[in-house]
């Protein structure tokens, strides 16, 4: 039976980069057979704020969260896998992404169980960060989103089977403006290779790196051109991208 997928956009323009991944990989579940729920929190309007309807309540775990909430987490428990695409800023996920965390994932729901209702469910956190790789390392950037993503919200959730994977390079303005759409296009193959590395199988993945060398091929030599000539850049996703 075909995968049913929650597929998380987390930022706030339509043609960013952010949201052209999410679109390459909902295109590719569909190709898959899978369905997928596209759940762009800033196109939806979530709100982030946790407020007294949605506080924890560590005395009753069977608490009435809000309307808005429970129709959240009735997607979450639809889903068999969960991916989550968004940008990296100020070494964290955006706000909202945190927000719909904090209220959605909530005590009784997410965790706080003895048989965690997530259970056997698959996450998928698709990061994309500035830097360079060796950057990256450097600053320390993907252990602590790690620490934050995988340890204490998936695996503290019952969610053993997750995994933090990250698009490096992806800010575009200190390449020169001719050399950008091969870039986009290189990435994009990145995160379609990901997706299939992590979700999707071995026979996936083969096939989705077959389609991609052919496009590798002939933007290898651009990427490299464009990284050899590229202006200061920053660690995180500029949301002028």
């Amino acid at each position: 039976m075909a995968a049913h997928t929650l597929l998380v956009l987390a930022h706030p323009r339509t043609d960013s980069l952010t949201a052209q991944v999410a679109a390459r990989l909902h295109a590719r579940l569909k190709d898959e057979g899978g369905t997928v729920d596209v759940l762009d929190l800033y196109a939806e309007g979530f709100d982030p704020v946790l407020r007294p309807e949605d506080e924890p309540d560590w005395e009753n775990r069977e608490k009435a969260y809000s309307p808005e909430v429970h129709a959240h987490m009735d997607r979450i428990l639809a889903a068999d896998d969960i991916v989550v695409v968004f940008p990296v800023w100020w070494f964290t996920p955006p706000a909202i992404l945190k927000g719909w965390i904090d209220r959605v994932w909530n005590y009784g729901f997410a965790y706080g169980r003895s048989r965690p209702r997530l259970a056997g469910k698959r996450l998928l956190w698709l990061a994309l960060m500035g830097g360079t790789p060796e950057e990256i390392e450097r600053l320390g950037m993907t252990d602590a989103l790690g620490l934050m993503l995988v340890t204490g919200i998936s695996e503290f959730c019952g969610l053993p089977d997750a995994a933090l994977r990250v698009l490096h390079g992806t800010e575009l303005s200190g390449i020169p403006a001719e050399l950008r759409a091969a870039r986009v296009t290189e990435l994009l193959d990145e995160a379609e290779r990901t997706l299939a590395e992590e979700l999707l199988g071995a026979t996936a993945t083969t096939a989705a790196t077959a389609i991609a060398t052919a496009t590798t091929e002939h933007t290898a030599t651009a990427t490299a051109t464009a990284t050899a000539t590229a202006t200061e850049h920053t660690v995180n996703e500029e949301p002028a991208r």
